[in-house]
């Protein structure tokens, strides 16, 4: 080992203050010195500055491209004058413009040459070529030259720059449900779980960073370009596109990416059939405009477009009324369609052909393989998640403390709480009761319409002089003093869950009698898009959970409803539910891997969960809350259509599915739609339903494979079993059942002959899942 002379003339003074760079090229040795009393440290034996201009020339010749940057910061610091500048500029070719600024840059000595080396580096976006270079020959920057700033003059790289700036700026903050706080990104976000699933639905591990998101792992077709990420409402799918843009605009995540376009999906609901522009258009006015330059920068897209990340929320949203899977290829940036149509040949990869997408839908929702790259599904908080996420929302430890606590002795209110939005909304709730109540009464909010009543009373008293601290009115008088404005958000929401519409124009406000006191209550929030004027016209609710919930509400509380109104939103379900998706699930008993919806958006979700919001609102511990609202006749008679339906349906679905005998048992295999009459039984918190429901399970063995029965369920299936006179046998296997789903069918162990569960996650077939 041989110790290295230092040469100072051909160094610059911040080396000989140990805050120098590494630099080496291919003639370089690298040598080590140990020094009495210090680590051994690596230093390079090399050239100065412009010795390495010299010796990396004909590199540098050829990928700069760009001089007005580099001309720009020299002569900002005064390094050359206007004059030199204009003469680089006067040869024929770029590669001789390139020449003379080197000769120049030598020429001026090593500081010149150094800070000429310092905007290569720092203009990274513009000199994208010299990026290996810059890698290969270690260059980091001194102290010194940090000290000197270096100006982005080009239009492709200040168009990045805004893109970044806004993206910051949008995704900084989450607004909170109520919309009257912004809390901190950093301080809220917490990660899910997230699975690598593969054509076949089978999970192949799971991703821990959201870098992995583009990485070559769990890859399903390479010829594809869109990564496609579903999960279930309120799982999360949002944020984490908001976290993904907030990292790569702080320059933290996708150090390729340079451009990067995001969507609302339900913005292409907005427009009109005859509305038709390109994807120039579609790219600046309904995303980030230009300030200079907008052909050249459309025009560096097209050439790189592997430098574009798009990401797109909420496929499962599109409602159009065309065939989307008849639609005509589009190959052409320039030519005006349909922006559906140039959406859809985004994902196709037919338009920017080598662009990134991230898209987003409802679990359920189909895309073919042959657009998807790779699929991953997102289910929400695990343990350790709700534990973090619980720290965070709670910065009291002995709250956290006693939290925790009555989560784990409530598996149902657990379960809830996988789910980031319900758990937000428990959260939420639980911290304006633990100033007013006893700790154990949050055990009597068990049911999922139990939450929403009490976050509806959080909105409404947040929107009045005192908080819910502080308020001295019941509950039913809260919802009375706001009566009109709850009805006009119900005749809204009524209309969309009816029309499948979850996007709504000015007019339609106005027609539903919502006035801007009403818009600030804080359930319907501004969803316009950017035409260019800054003009936002569109609305649409918090989220599609909370429109089901005004639906039910209005349906209950106007008395021109009738019951058999009532029980028709039930149908519709019931018809969606013993169809297409029944289908499914017994193609899947009989082994078949998957199959393909006919209609690629068609989903009842939003009935779903209207009907389940209904079951809870007609309660009958519900009664005093409606007395001020609602006559008791009428409710009355539309609890007791109810109770009959629901009973009736138990016993008319079992009978009407085939039973095969299973040694000594007489063997059923249901259906999605039992989980879900379980489920509506469960929320109506009714003995005399249960045990009207229990009276009507005809089978010995019920098998509920397939079902997509998570543990919550195992409290609303506990709930009608033991009301059973008769022993029965039960198996969930191929569901998502843990521990705490075990701990809910307890009560009725001494019924079951039989059951059988398998701790293993299947991904589901359908999404039935609260």
């Amino acid at each position: 080992m041989h110790d290295v002379e230092f040469k100072n003339e051909l160094l610059h003074p911040s080396d000989l203050l140990g805050k120098g760079r590494l630099l080496k090229d291919a003639s370089a040795t690298m040598d080590t010195v140990l020094q009495p009393g210090l680590h051994r440290v690596s230093l390079v034996a090399t050239h100065s500055f412009t010795k390495l201009l010299k010796l990396h020339r004909e590199v540098l010749v050829g990928c700069i491209k760009n001089t007005e940057c580099v001309l720009n910061n020299l002569i900002k610091h005064e390094y050359i004058s206007t004059e030199e500048a204009e003469m680089s500029q006067q040869h024929p070719t770029q590669a001789a413009k390139v020449r003379k600024i080197l000769d120049l840059v030598e020429s001026k000595g090593e500081e010149t040459a150094e800070y000429f080396l310092h905007i290569l580096y720092q203009a990274r976006e513009i000199y994208t070529d010299l990026s290996p270079w810059l890698k290969e020959i270690e260059y980091q920057p001194s102290e010194y030259v940090l000290g000197k700033s270096v100006i982005i003059t080009d239009a492709v790289c200040q168009y990045i720059q805004k893109i970044k700036h806004d993206l910051r700026q949008d995704t900084k903050f989450v607004t909170s449900y109520v919309q009257k706080e912004d809390i901190l990104l950093d301080d809220t976000y917490t990660e899910t779980l997230m699975e690598l699933i593969n054509g076949v639905n089978e999970t192949k591990g799971t991703i821990s960073n959201l870098e992995d998101l583009f990485s070559d792992t769990g890859i399903i077709n390479e010829d594809a370009e869109t990564v496609f990420v579903t999960g279930d409402a309120g799982v999360g799918k949002t944020i984490l596109l908001q976290r993904l843009q907030n990292l790569w605009s702080k320059g933290e995540l996708c150090a390729d990416i340079k451009f990067f376009f995001k969507f609302r999906c339900r913005i292409f609901n907005s427009f009109r059939e005859e509305d038709k522009f390109s994807l120039r258009d579609l790219l600046f006015k309904y995303n980030c405009y230009p300030d200079k330059d907008a052909d050249e920068i459309f025009s560096y897209i097209r050439q790189h477009p592997e430098s574009v990340l798009f990401t797109l929320d909420g496929f499962d949203e599109i409602s159009v009324d065309c065939d989307l899977s008849d639609i005509p290829d589009v190959s052409s940036p320039f030519d005006p369609t349909h922006p559906v149509t140039l959406l859809m040949n985004l994902l196709r990869g037919k338009l920017l052909k080598g662009s990134k997408k991230l898209l987003t839908a409802r679990t359920g929702t189909n895309l073919p393989l042959r657009m998807v790259r790779k699929r991953v599904t997102l289910k929400g908080f695990t343990k350790d998640n709700l534990l973090q996420y619980l720290k965070k929302f709670f910065k009291n430890q002995p709250h956290q403390t006693l939290v925790l606590t009555q989560l784990e002795a409530n598996p149902h209110l657990c379960s809830l709480c996988s789910v980031p939005l319900f758990c937000w909304i428990i959260f939420k709730c639980y911290k304006h009761l633990q100033s007013e109540c006893n700790s154990q009464q949050i055990l009597d909010y068990v049911t999922l319409t139990d939450i929403y009543l009490l976050m509806l009373e959080v909105f409404l008293n947040r929107s009045s002089k005192t908080g819910l601290n502080k308020r001295n009115k019941s509950q039913s008088e809260t919802f009375k003093a706001k009566q009109d404005s709850l009805m006009s958000l119900g005749k809204l929401a009524k209309e969309g869950i009816e029309s499948n519409n979850f996007i709504f124009s000015q007019e339609q406000i106005a027609a539903a009698g919502i006035s801007e006191e009403d818009l600030q209550l804080g359930f319907v929030k501004s969803a316009g898009h950017y035409d260019g004027c800054g003009n936002q016209s569109t609305y649409e609710f918090l989220h599609l959970t909370l429109q089901s919930f005004f639906t039910a509400l209005f349906l209950v509380v106007n008395e021109r409803i009738s019951a058999k109104e009532i029980i028709t939103f039930f149908a519709k379900c019931d018809h969606y539910l013993t169809g297409a998706r029944a289908s499914v699930v017994f193609l899947r008993c009989l082994g078949y891997k998957s199959c393909h919806r006919k209609v690629p958006f068609e989903t009842n979700e939003h009935l779903q969960f209207t009907t389940l919001f209904l079951c809870g609102l007609l309660c009958k511990t519900k009664r005093d809350l409606f007395k001020h609202l609602s006559s008791t006749g009428s409710v009355q008679r539309k609890r007791s259509a109810l109770k009959a339906y629901l009973a009736d349906c138990v016993k008319s679905h079992l009978k009407n599915l085939p039973q095969a005998p299973f040694e000594e048992f007489c063997r059923v295999q249901v259906l999605p739609r039992f989980v879900w009459l379980m489920r509506y039984i469960f929320e109506t918190q009714s003995e005399a339903v249960a045990s009207l429901a229990a009276k009507g399970i005809c089978a010995d063995y019920i098998k509920l494979t397939f079902c997509n029965a998570f543990s919550a369920d195992c409290s609303a299936i506990a709930n009608i079993l033991r009301h059973r006179k008769k022993s029965i046998a039960l198996e969930l296997d191929n569901n998502n059942i843990n521990d705490y789903g075990v701990k809910e069918l307890i009560p009725c162990f001494n019924k079951l002959t039989v059951v059988r569960y398998v701790f293993k996650y299947f991904p589901p077939v359908c999404h039935e899942n609260i």
